[in-house]
């Protein structure tokens, strides 16, 4: 017995429709490599899942996708992104071009990849590393000063807390002092006077 025939509508069942959806995207990529091979065909082939996943196959490299997306566009006439996409890739690709030339740079300045430099590139080079040591240079004094200017702020204020600390200690000393004398010392009316004559005699 032959398959039915099933009527083509979205599957409501999630999970379903997710079978579903895996083994017909895997049997359009199979069919998309047969043809390629079979015939000779160029096909780039884009399938976005309704989770937002895409799937992407194309017949050779990136230069083949680009090949025959500009074929489509000189045949239907129709552009898939107007010019202000088209500038925003020339920007991508000047900055990556920026990028790998930075990159380059980097290297030489590490030592890297210098033989190939002729002897203008190396005085440049030279030149260039000759700066940027002094630059180093001059940052790292403005931060020794920074550091010595902040130890003698330090020193400074542990003089004026030692200061302030040890006047606080000697006033509680001549405290302590006077009130120890204070209790020492002996009462006026109880003591001896001897130039009266004995209260008991009087008496």
């Amino acid at each position: 017995m032959g398959r039915g025939k099933i009527e083509i509508k979205r599957i409501e069942n999630s999970s379903n429709r997710q079978v579903t959806y895996n083994k017909r995207r895997n049997g359009i990529i199979k069919k998309a490599k047969e043809i390629t091979v079979l015939c000779d065909a160029k096909v780039s082939l884009i399938i976005i899942a309704s989770s937002g996943k895409m799937v992407e196959y194309c017949s050779g490299t990136e230069e083949t996708r680009k090949k025959i997306l500009d074929k489509y566009h000189s045949q239907t006439g129709r552009r898939l992104w107007d010019a202000k996409h088209e500038n925003l890739s020339n920007e991508v690709d000047r900055v990556k071009k920026d990028n790998d030339g930075m990159q380059i740079e980097l290297r030489h300045l590490k030592g890297e990849d210098i033989s190939s430099l002729n002897h203008v590139d190396l005085m440049a080079l030279e030149e260039a590393l000759e700066n940027g040591l002094a630059s180093i240079r001059d940052r790292m004094s403005k931060y020794v000063d920074a550091v010595r200017k902040n130890n003698i702020a330090l020193e400074d204020e542990h003089k004026r807390l030692t200061y302030q600390l040890n006047k606080v200690m000697n006033i509680e000393e001549n405290l302590r002092e006077i009130n120890y004398n204070s209790s020492n010392q002996i009462p006026f009316a109880l003591r001896v006077q001897p130039n009266q004559p004995n209260l008991q005699d009087r008496m």
